[in-house]
C-alpha cells in the first residue's frame, strides 16, 4: 500500500489515506516508541520489555516529513531526532497495532 496523503491531524496524530481508500491515524507518542533507528532500537534492548519511554511535547512536535524514496518517511521530530525510517508497510502494521489497544 502507498500513502496518497500525510498530515499531522488534531496535534497528536499522524494520519494517513491510503491508496485503497483506507484511512488511519496513528498516534503520535506510538509513531515515536516505535522508532526504527539504531539508538531508539539499543535504548528499548537495554531497558527491557516493560520499559515505556515517557515523551516531551517537544519529542512529540513534528518539524517535517520527507519522503525516502518510494517506501518510506522519514520524521524530523522538533528534538531534531531523525534518524528513523517509516517504511509503508511498517506504518500501516503500527496504525493496526493502535486499532487494538
Amino acid at each position: 500500500m502507498i500513502p496518497v496523503q500525510i498530515k499531522i491531524k488534531e496535534k497528536n496524530y499522524l494520519f494517513i489515506k491510503w491508496n485503497d481508500d483506507t484511512e488511519t491515524s496513528i498516534k503520535l507518542a506510538n509513531l515515536r516508541k516505535n522508532c526504527t533507528c539504531a539508538f531508539c532500537v539499543s535504548e528499548k534492548d537495554n531497558n527491557g520489555s516493560k520499559y515505556i519511554p515517557i515523551y516531551s511535547n517537544e519529542q512529540l512536535f513534528i518539524k517535517d516529513i520527507q519522503m525516502i524514496g518510494s517506501y518510506a518517511i522519514g520524521i524530523v521530530w522538533a528534538d531534531k531526532h531523525n534518524t528513523g525510517i517509516y517504511d509503508f508497510n511498517y506504518l500501516k502494521k503500527i496504525s493496526d497495532l493502535s486499532k487494538q489497544n
